[in-house]
């Protein structure tokens, strides 16, 4: 495989990784700091059973929340519980230009809500607005209260924008409050390949994949990654 079109290709994961990774954070969040407080419970999908719901139950979930939080929006765009439970909705629906404006007024309205604006900074990150993502998310967390979560977002954005170094800086920051994460550990790994250090980027990647809380993705990135050491066309979708 030709130097530029390994490039590429890792390019493009990365690309997917930073619009992937912000919308599975949608409703990951707590909300204590947000005044008329959404529980947990209510912003992700459950399921009777030990597997994970089914898409159509999730969508069925987040329809059902954009409705009333929709509604509750309508009589009051001041209040941060409705405007933030709105604007998670619709980023886990897929309607961005919509979030984003409502993430950006709740944001407008109530600037000391820091989970408003983690929401609104990846919802500027799902529209490619990077440069503007980063001056957000860095506004949502601070140096004596560091979320993980956010950090691991930061450094997806600054891959993106060229900055590997700077990105790498935010991944060491991110699994030092969070050991393990495979979620970092899979975007660190990325970073390294996009350095062209793939032996790093594969061990690293390992270690994600390991994890018993690693997803689909993250073996795919591996494997990626295995195809491109090997000198091979990255067609594997999984990695044991």
């Amino acid at each position: 495989m030709a130097e530029t079109e390994t490039l590429a290709g890792l390019r493009f994961v990365c690309r997917a990784a930073v619009v992937a990774f912000c919308a599975a954070l949608s409703g990951c969040m707590t909300d204590k700091t947000v005044t008329g407080s959404i529980s947990s419970s209510q912003l992700t999908p459950t399921s009777a059973s030990r597997d994970a719901p089914s898409p159509d139950r999730v969508q069925a979930h987040w329809r059902s929340l954009a409705e009333r939080y929709g509604e509750a929006y309508a009589k009051n765009p001041s209040d941060p519980a409705a405007g933030y439970g709105y604007g998670v909705a619709l980023r886990a629906l897929g309607q961005r230009a919509q979030a984003l404006a409502v993430l950006e007024q709740a944001s407008m309205k109530n600037p000391g809500q820091k989970q408003i604006l983690a929401a609104y900074g990846r919802a500027l990150a799902d529209v490619g607005r990077y440069d503007d993502a980063l001056a957000v998310l860095g506004r949502a967390h601070t140096p004596d209260r560091p979320d993980w979560k956010i950090l691991n977002a930061q450094g997806a954005i600054l891959d993106q924008l060229g900055r590997p170094e700077e990105a790498r800086g935010h991944y060491m920051a991110a699994i030092k409050v969070a050991p393990g994460e495979p979620s970092i550990l899979s975007n660190l790994g990325l970073n390294y390949a996009l350095s062209g250090d793939l032996a790093k980027a594969q061990e690293t990647l390992r270690q994600a994949a390991a994890s018993p809380n690693a997803d689909d993705k993250v073996r795919a990135n591996l494997a990626l990654v295995m195809s491109l050491q090997a000198g091979k066309p990255a067609t594997a979708k999984k990695a044991g």
